[in-house]
């Protein structure tokens, strides 16, 4: 889980970025609590087959006249997990709206849930309270169901799934404090290394590194230690450690990509990432344009309306193929590539706002222009890519 900016789960991984509205292709919509949409995705219901299959013979062994209806107690655990798992996940939505969070929704899924947030501003204190509410919840359950089991005695059934709810909550809550991400505990690695640094990217970073020492330890402690002390651990343990230590692993993964790219935005830079560029009015033939490139010629030539707006770019491998003696008479538009509406830039954009508006855009190129309206670059998504990922795009 996770909390700002927030996907929170049981686990989850963390998610910066404003998050799609929810779609019914990818799960059942199941109404709405305290406003918040919540999904059923249909990567649950694998889940709940699993825990039907594994848990099911062991319940026919420990309530011996059940039969087959040890199978429909299997499934109520997973019903109760199910629940459980919301309870976490509302946890995280309620808590994060007193800050005034906007939450897109909750979605129940094959790993447990996560908690989906839209566009908002944190705090390292406010991040960790978000985070610590999934676990604080469970713990909730766990005590409530304590309360409850004695007056279950009389019922072997009520006795077993009430027993298994307890152990379920408290694990889930004790494992969600581990102090590294995509686990809630990891943002408690976040909000101290953001609150040292004042970055909050820097804190993701670390607690990222921090899960994947978790997943390494948890993978020693639960499959290595017996195999160390000559006990083979259960097929099923084995599985089930693969599965979560993969995930685990991903998720911390994803936050160490996610934590180095929002670390390189900053560099992204419009007037920094340009080719040169000088703007001539559309108006021009295609002798004037190669007239212009002989004073600049390692310059793109971009076409500006009457208004000055960027409006095309001139293609060089068209602009050699006009003939010598048309020249003149050949327009400039008929020798370049529109550009797409609006496909312009401030040289002293930069950063998020500078992605997130080029990204609205079409095509792969922007002209760059300066504060009073000349164009004075050219610049390629590609060069966008590169200084984002830091690899070629």
């Amino acid at each position: 889980m996770s909390a700002a900016p927030h996907t929170g789960g049981s686990p989850d991984t963390g998610n910066s970025s404003p998050e799609p509205k929810p779609k019914r292709s990818e799960g059942i919509p199941l109404g709405r609590i305290a406003g918040v949409p919540i999904v059923l995705a249909y990567s649950w219901f694998i889940i709940a087959a699993f825990i039907v299959i594994a848990f099911g013979p062991q319940v026919q062994r420990g309530i011996p006249g059940l039969g087959a209806g040890a199978y429909l107690v299997a499934l109520g655990y997973a019903l109760l997990l199910l629940f459980s798992v919301l309870v976490h996940e509302l946890a995280h939505a309620v808590s994060a709206r007193i800050f005034g969070w906007p939450t897109a929704r909750i979605v129940l899924n094959l790993w447990g849930g996560h908690t989906q947030f839209e566009s908002f501003k944190a705090t390292p204190g406010k991040s960790l309270i978000v985070a610590l509410s999934g676990p604080a919840a469970n713990f909730a359950l766990a005590g409530a169901g304590v309360l409850v089991l004695p007056l279950m005695r009389g019922s072997a059934v009520g006795y077993l799934l009430t027993d298994i709810f307890i152990w379920a909550n408290f694990l889930v809550a004790l494992f969600n404090v581990l102090p590294g991400l995509p686990l809630d505990g990891g943002r408690l690695v976040e909000s101290a290394v953001w609150r040292v640094t004042g970055s909050q990217e820097k804190g993701t970073l670390a607690a990222g590194w921090a899960g994947r020492v978790i997943v390494v330890l948890t993978v020693l402690a639960v499959i290595g230690w017996p195999l160390l002390m000559g006990r083979e651990p259960s097929l099923q343990i084995v599985v089930i450690m693969v599965l979560v230590g993969s995930f685990l692993w991903m998720g911390a993964s994803a936050s160490i990509a996610n934590a180095k790219l929002r670390l390189r935005l900053p560099q992204v830079f419009a007037g920094a990432l340009k080719r040169p560029a000088v703007g001539i009015p559309a108006t021009a033939t295609v002798a004037q344009i190669r007239d212009a490139l002989q004073q600049n010629p390692d310059a793109a030539v971009v076409l500006t309306a009457a208004t000055g707006q960027p409006e095309a770019v001139m293609d060089s491998v068209a602009l050699r193929q006009v003939p010598e003696a048309s020249a003149a008479a050949t327009p400039a538009t008929a020798a370049a590539r529109p550009l797409a509406p609006g496909a312009y830039v401030p040289e002293w954009a930069s950063g998020q706002e500078l992605v997130q508006y080029l990204a609205g855009l079409g095509g792969t190129e922007y002209a760059v222009v300066d504060q009073d309206g000349y164009v004075t670059g050219l610049l390629d998504q590609a060069a966008v890519v590169r200084a984002i990922t830091g690899k070629a795009s």
